[in-house]
């Protein structure tokens, strides 16, 4: 192909200029300064694990959900359409739909799960996000970043265990004693478990974990010889919906 001179010198400085933009474009594109903390954590993979016959959830406990909720000062809207939740109850065929088995044993199928994000390794809300609002990180925790989120609620459909939550008002005049330890939300955000994220950068258990007087949850890495990895190996187990292919790191402990 032949080109003159003045063309040339006009392909060059495109050229540059495009060199010269770049950065600018990357802080758009690429993810907040805040998901550097990928990098202590690049050799782990966090997990759950709920020992079903040890939680008593079904029984009227919620000493987890209170801890979860006040730590990171999820609102009491006192509105069902309106609720915010980090970690639930969900009857046995809300949470096990797939495990539907007219024999099995009448206490299991008639009891209350626990139930939250559960920090897939596939996970279907990061592939929707058109802001990189949520993200995975590579330690298998599915984060949020609330100033990235633009309120599409994509995410919101994408997650096949309703997981996420929508602030359709501000949720800080229903929150009755703010945390300073965590940050409040706005209206017009999305929010959802996150396992702790900022306790354990402080070598704490998640809440839930850490308020559970029964010993039923249990938390760690699975890459290494962990407790959690133990009781996961040791016995069968089960995970929400895992045939849909998000895999899924929560389990429960029969």
């Amino acid at each position: 192909m032949n080109i003159d001179r003045r063309s040339f010198l006009k392909l060059t400085a495109l050229g540059l200029l495009a060199l010269a933009a770049k950065p600018a474009l990357d802080l758009i594109s690429k993810p907040s300064a805040a998901r550097a903390l990928d990098g202590p954590v690049a050799a782990k993979r966090m997990a759950m694990a709920i020992d079903l016959k040890a939680c008593t959830a079904g029984n009227g406990c919620v000493a987890c959900i209170d801890a979860c909720h006040r730590v990171h000062n999820v609102p009491d809207i006192g509105n069902r359409k309106e609720e915010i939740k980090w970690l639930w109850e969900a009857a046995y065929k809300q949470a096990f739909p797939d495990q539907e088995n007219k024999f099995a044993t009448v206490p299991l199928q008639d009891r209350r799960m626990l139930v939250l994000c559960n920090h897939c390794d596939n996970p279907p809300c990061v592939k929707v996000c058109p802001t990189q609002a949520t993200w995975r990180r590579d330690d298998g925790i599915v984060m949020m970043d609330y100033h990235r989120c633009i309120g599409c609620r994509y995410c919101m459909a994408a997650c096949p265990y309703g997981s996420r939550s929508f602030n359709w008002r501000d949720p800080r005049p229903y929150i009755k004693v703010i945390d300073d330890g965590y940050p409040t939300r706005t209206k017009g955000v999305v929010e959802k478990c996150n396992f702790c994220e900022e306790r354990l950068a402080d070598g704490l258990q998640p809440a839930c974990v850490e308020a559970c007087t029964e010993g039923a949850l249990t938390f760690g890495d699975l890459r290494s010889g962990s407790e959690v990895r133990r009781l996961i190996s040791s016995g069968f187990n089960l995970r929400r919906k895992a045939e849909l292919g998000t895999s899924p790191q929560v389990y429960y402990l029969l």
